[in-house]
């Protein structure tokens, strides 16, 4: 109880200003969860989905990858989806890629949204602690200026308290979501990483196939070559 009543002493001796820096911490907070929660699930969905997909891509299956990315919501069969729509289309491997390149920029915003609030809120938590610094320091002089000598020295400790606390709290707040939006942003990065590996593997089977089935054509065109020649 003595620590719960030192947190409020210190709270209520910061002044108006802790208020809004309490409620900049509250919005922080629950932006800062939701992110965790849905990039740490978009990524086992993700590996999940891709674990399921590869194999049938490696096996050259690709009417049977359309049907298990049409029924799929992930990032990575969502993208997988335009790929293997575009090769069933066009069967260039350079138009594959730039539908695939163009989704994936639809859907990085996606992955990145709200992240950039942490950092905004971080630096706003940090002025208003300095907000409520230059406010206790004026109520500080004014009080000293206008009050009995025998009181100075109260009330000028009580202002100084008020500023303080405030910068403090404010740094408080400020620098754990400072650490919060790094690890998230470096979260987002290895997502959108992943979502990127698995378009060049996608596109690099697709290459692969379609030498070889251009290689079997030529052979086959040298077969029949042959043949008329003899």
């Amino acid at each position: 109880m003595d620590i719960f009543y030192s947190i409020v002493d210190f709270f209520v001796r910061g002044g108006v200003f802790m208020y809004p820096i309490l409620l900049v911490g509250a919005v922080a907070t629950a932006i800062a969860v939701e992110r965790y929660v849905t990039l740490t699930r978009l990524s086992i969905k993700n590996r999940a989905a891709w674990n399921a997909i590869e194999p049938v891509l490696t096996e050259g299956d690709f009417d049977k990858a359309r049907e298990a990315t049409a029924k799929d919501e992930t990032a990575v069969a969502q993208l997988m989806a335009v790929g293997l729509a575009r090769q069933g289309a066009v069967r260039r491997v350079d138009d594959v890629e730039k539908a695939m390149r163009t989704n994936l920029m639809e859907l990085i915003p996606r992955l990145e949204k709200r992240t950039h609030y942490l950092g905004t809120f971080a630096n706003l938590a940090t002025l208003l602690g300095l907000l409520g610094t230059v406010s206790g320091l004026i109520h500080a002089f004014t009080a000293v200026a206008s009050a009995n000598p025998a009181e100075k020295a109260n009330l000028l400790a009580a202002s100084i308290s008020e500023a303080m606390n405030c910068t403090a709290f404010g740094l408080m707040v400020a620098v754990p979501f400072l650490f919060i939006h790094a690890f998230l942003q470096t979260k987002t990065a290895d997502l959108i990483s992943g979502l990127e590996t698995a378009a060049m593997k996608f596109l690099t089977l697709l290459g692969d196939r379609q030498s070889a089935r251009m290689q079997t054509r030529l052979e086959l065109a040298q077969v029949q070559k042959d043949q008329k020649a003899a």
